[in-house]
């Protein structure tokens, strides 16, 4: 329909995003970070709660004071005299005010830029929840989906001396996302991880992988690297304390090469890292890796070719005050609680948590499962919402390759077994076998009560399969559980990666007074005696290191937390159940237990 006189487009467009689809920051746009030129821009912006979406409704980032005429227009934004925010950070935890608000909010800073002639320079957005959209100078640089993984802009031909950038952040929950409208966490909102400028070559290393080849023999090391452009050359790869110095030849832009090396295997116990450097024409990448094989056979999961048994728990990225924005203390502290639960695994759910977190994993001895949010009841008919899915996978993928201590990609959790379902998580399931070839590929499934027993269509997709079982809590009857698993017979290895029971701090009474501390006892005193005596199950991870925000959780022992946590959400108190695991993970695997004493 033509426009008439009396149109004005920032109010009477009824799809005002459309516009900004064009551009979107995707896995393909992601960039090899190690050992690079950064700059931060972490610190004050300033911000203000934008509800309409005003800002892209009339395009506040072209920043227009006056008409052809010279005349002043009214405007309805004061950039440098909005409030300030501290970033990274989860606007929710800043002030009370926003605890609870879901909606876009507007980012703004100035920074300067000194580049050299031969550089390009990216911004870096480690999170931000759930969109972003990216404005420098007046232009509008893309967007991105997804909460927990990274997006990269190259703003090289925008930038002047002095530039102004502007992200909008939108956290509305939404169906069509990826995870949809309705989880079991809460919806944490902002700009929660690093922003940074990186600066690389006019021709640089896009990409670069580094793996223990998974054929037993462990003494093969391969080596992938991407370019920037389709170019011919001769890459030097070199890990001095292997005496290893070699060349990688490059043609149109790709390269591959297979080491012979002895490396000293990465674990638990001996969780060693090597320094790695490769070099190209005018680039150079540096990274700690550590070296480890990580295989299915029959119904064993077996770390560097010896059975393990995984033994784990689930754990939110999540504190009191930061929500999200974990601090790397934090992260360091949630690590050694597991470690003094004997542990030696982490189900980092149900989102792809800090790439720091992997990192620390693998400086400090933690076996870790990653996740996507591919949660409840996803539009699995939707392709836009596969391909957000998908998208999300191969940014986690090509996040954290390289780092040991992830030895599981989850697809998905707690999802119903329909045909829908089946197709969009089978591939998923297909996409991270194809992305990579080092690790297993897993999903938290739902048990199929109706016949009692381990079965969803799924399983013969993943190399492990994951169970949420909630027996002698959601499903009150506990005698369910040992049948259950007697009647199942899994060709496969299996982790229990879910059970639990809730019980608020100093809450106390019998075992059967749900929400006690001993009612969580008792479930987790039930569930170890059951699960310890079933030889195909190899690991678990029991629902949750400690008690997390929630806003579907209103009652009064609740009070807005999930409280199955082994500990209370500051961390300062471990419930009764928290020891009852801490003596099964510290008695050997495989032995009858006794928790009674």
């Amino acid at each position: 329909m033509e426009k008439t006189k009396k149109y004005v487009s920032d109010i009477h467009l009824e799809d005002y995003t459309e516009q900004y689809e064009s551009k979107q920051s995707t896995a393909d746009d992601m960039i090899f970070t190690g050992g690079r030129k950064c700059e931060s821009l972490n610190g004050s912006w300033n911000y203000a709660v934008d509800q309409y979406d005003t800002c892209i409704r009339q395009k506040w980032f072209k920043e227009i004071y006056s008409d052809s005429h010279g005349f002043s227009l009214p405007v309805d934004y004061s950039f440098d005299k909005w409030p300030l925010m501290e970033l990274p950070a989860c606007w929710n935890t800043v002030d009370q005010m926003y605890l609870l608000y879901e909606g876009s909010m507007v980012f703004t800073r100035t920074f300067t830029c000194e580049r050299k002639e031969n550089e390009e320079v990216y911004l870096r957005i480690g999170a931000a929840n759930y969109l972003i959209r990216v404005f420098i100078n007046g232009e509008y640089m893309g967007m991105h989906r997804g909460g927990s993984t990274p997006a990269f802009f190259n703003i090289t031909s925008v930038l002047k001396e002095t530039n102004r950038v502007i992200l909008q952040v939108d956290s509305t929950r939404r169906p069509e996302q990826v995870p949809t409208e309705n989880t079991d966490w809460f919806n944490y909102g902002g700009v929660y991880r690093d922003i940074e400028l990186i600066y690389v070559p006019k021709i640089f290393i896009k990409d670069f992988r580094i793996a223990l080849i998974p054929d037993g023999t462990f003494e093969s090391i391969e080596i992938n690297v991407e370019m920037s452009s389709e170019t011919d050359a001769k890459a030097v790869i070199s890990i001095p304390e292997l005496n290893i110095k070699d060349e990688v030849s490059i043609t149109k832009g790709k390269g591959y090469l297979r080491i012979k090396a002895n490396p000293l295997l990465w674990s638990p116990d001996n969780p060693k890292l090597y320094d790695v450097e490769l070099s190209c024409l005018d680039d150079m990448v540096t990274d700690r890796v550590g070296f480890r094989e990580i295989k299915v056979n029959g119904r064993e999961i077996l770390l560097n070719g010896n059975p393990v048994f995984l033994k784990g728990i689930s754990c939110h990225e999540e504190s009191v005050p930061h929500g999200k924005a974990l601090s790397d203390d934090e992260r360091i502290q949630n690590i050694k609680l597991v470690k003094e639960l004997g542990g030696n695994f982490m189900r980092i759910a149900h989102y792809p948590h800090h790439e720091n977190m992997a990192k620390l994993a693998d400086e400090l001895g933690i076996l870790l499962w990653e996740e996507i949010p591919v949660y409840w009841a996803i539009r699995f008919t939707r392709e836009k919402t596969y391909l957000d899915a998908e998208n999300q996978l191969k940014e986690l993928i090509n996040r954290d390759y390289n780092r040991a201590s992830v030895i599981i990609w989850s697809v998905g959790n707690e999802n119903a077994d329909s045909d829908e379902r089946l197709n969009f998580m089978k591939s998923l399931a297909d996409c991270a076998h194809e992305k990579d070839k080092t690790r297993l590929v897993s999903a938290a499934c739902l048990v199929d009560f109706g016949e009692n027993r381990i079965a969803d269509r799924l399983e013969a997709s993943l190399d492990v399969i994951g169970i949420n079982e909630y027996c002698g809590w959601y499903t009150p009857d506990f005698s369910i559980l040992p049948k259950l698993l007697n009647n199942s017979n899994p060709d496969k290895p299996v982790i229990i990666t879910e059970f639990g029971a809730d019980a608020m701090k100093g809450y106390h009474g019998g075992p059967e007074d749900k929400g006690t501390e001993e009612c969580q006892e008792e479930v987790y005193k039930q569930q170890i005696e059951v699960i310890s005596k079933i030889d195909y199950i190899k690991g678990m991870t029991p629902w949750i290191l400690y008690d997390f925000r929630c806003p579907r959780r209103t009652s009064n022992i609740q009070g807005y937390y999930n409280r199955k946590g082994l500990l209370s959400e500051d961390k300062t108190y471990r419930k009764p159940a928290f020891y009852v695991l801490q003596k099964f993970y510290k008695q050997s695997v495989g032995a009858d237990v006794e928790l009674n004493q």
